[in-house]
């Protein structure tokens, strides 16, 4: 069945790639390297955040692709191991496109850099960008709080691959469905 919206015929297919986590290379030494959490909230506000940050990317997803090894692990990974970025590329017209470590991406930024950058992140597929466009200041404030507070770790992610280039394994190819003709024929 042919959908007209392009994005239509890209959420199966990121669906898919997300359970197909199997994918995913298991962590590296480097990347299970000890990280240097930040001190202990101050208040119990700082705590409800933290928690909040927790319950938030532990619940949309973050650590399906930004994690490696978290989906074919029934997310059953410590704390320690989340957000690391990943070495499973995911290649499409687009290019490839593979998922930052977070923890060091937000340990170039302080708060206000994140809440700015967060609010209007625009990026290549398949990452779902118009989710965290949408979410309320309190949430991506509380997801910037509790990923800083695992501290840096593990290594940068592979660098983007523009179109035409032949990514490395692992990598999980994406193909779309021909775009519908533009103008179907009349009649039925």
């Amino acid at each position: 069945m042919a959908m007209t919206r392009p994005h239509s015929t890209l959420l199966p297919a990121i669906a898919a790639a997300v359970r197909l986590g199997a994918c995913n290379a298991n962590l590296s030494a480097s990347q299970a390297a000890s990280p240097q959490p930040s001190a202990k909230p101050a208040t119990s506000r700082d705590a409800d955040l933290l928690a909040r940050g927790e319950y938030l990317v532990r619940i949309t997803g973050c650590n399906d692709c930004h994690t490696a090894g978290y989906t074919e692990k029934a997310g059953d990974l410590p704390t320690s191991a989340w957000l690391l970025g990943s070495p499973l590329g995911y290649s499409g017209p687009w290019g490839t496109t593979y998922a930052t470590n977070l923890r060091l991406r937000l340990a170039e930024m302080d708060e206000a850099e994140w809440m700015t950058w967060s609010a209007t992140l625009r990026t290549r597929p398949i990452m779902p960008d118009f989710a965290l466009r949408a979410m309320h200041d309190d949430d991506r404030r509380a997801i910037y709080r509790f990923i800083r507070s695992l501290g840096t770790g593990g290594t940068k992610a592979p660098e983007y691959l523009p179109p035409g280039s032949a990514p490395p394994a692992p990598f999980f190819q994406l193909v779309l469905p021909p775009a519908p003709p533009a103008n179907p024929p009349a009649g039925g």
